[in-house]
């Protein structure tokens, strides 16, 4: 059986909780997930994003790249289904 890859973009607001995730965007290339995720911090005006792979069925999470403020603990943050 293959594994599924998911490349990600992922945004970060602040609000009286703290840093919250976004709405996640499913991208085609790490190359696009990365290019997305620096949109959301430089052109949307979110206060971080990440873009990182997901791969199913092992649920192996890899960050690509961050950009601005994402939560320290950002693994956790990843792991919710989308």
């Amino acid at each position: 059986m293959s594994d599924i890859v998911q490349f990600v973009a992922l945004p970060f607001d602040l609000t009286d909780e703290g840093l919250v995730p976004g709405e996640p965007f499913k991208c085609a290339t790490p190359a696009a997930a990365i290019e997305r995720a620096k949109g959301y911090w430089m052109m949307f005006g979110h206060t971080g994003a990440v873009a990182f792979v997901r791969t199913y069925p092992e649920r192996k999470i890899t960050v690509l790249r961050t950009f601005g403020s994402v939560p320290s603990e950002l693994p956790e943050c990843l792991d919710a289904d989308f």
